[in-house]
């Protein structure tokens, strides 16, 4: 089993009651860091940090500029940023414009996290609505990363999911119900 550093989960309309089943079940051990970037309207900061953290036993925080990322903690994307991670594990907000109409993008995200992390990186990229997050995958399959989406099945809005496995040769296709086992099994803590 390698060592995985960061667990990028991305994901539009419907994926937020796919955080809210997995997260409870995610072993508040793990020895990785989980960055969430979820299309939403501004202004639902604080909600969604704090509907999260209800949810699991792992720090739930809005990630800030510069800050260093740490393992075993749940980090979120702001409201109307692109979320980069740089190459010295800090994050990076950035208000450029939209990409696939949204801010923040999973691509932006997946793509410096697969630059930064390379094969010591893992994306999952959930329901939505929109292709943000294919290329992402794309980019983080090319630097040995590990890339998953949500089984269309089980999603709401199967769009971005299929895209995910049509476009990205992904590593591995998931029902909700596998997805919490599966994120326990990266962690080398027990």
């Amino acid at each position: 089993m390698r060592k995985i550093d960061a667990l990028v989960i991305g994901g539009s309309a419907g994926s937020l009651d796919v955080l809210l089943k997995i997260l409870p079940e995610i072993n508040p051990h793990i020895d990785f860091s989980i960055i969430i970037v979820v299309h939403r309207k501004q202004g639902m900061d604080s909600l969604l940090s704090d509907l999260l953290s209800y949810r699991t036993e792992l720090k739930v925080k809005e990630a800030d500029e510069k800050e260093k990322i740490k393992k075993a903690h749940v980090y979120i994307a702001p409201s109307d940023y692109h979320l980069l991670i740089e190459k010295d594990y800090t994050f990076s907000l950035d208000y450029s414009e939209k990409i696939n109409y949204s801010r923040p993008s999973i691509d932006v995200t997946f793509q410096t996290a697969a630059d930064a992390y390379g094969d010591r990186l893992v994306c999952l990229l959930l329901s939505g609505s929109n292709a943000d997050g294919v290329n992402g995958l794309i980019s983080a399959k090319k630097n040995g990363g590990i890339t998953l989406a949500q089984d269309p099945e089980s999603a709401q809005v199967t769009y971005m999911p299929e895209q995910a496995i049509l476009k990205a040769n992904v590593s591995a296709v998931l029902k909700i119900e596998e997805m919490a086992n599966y994120i326990n099994s990266l962690s080398l803590n027990p």
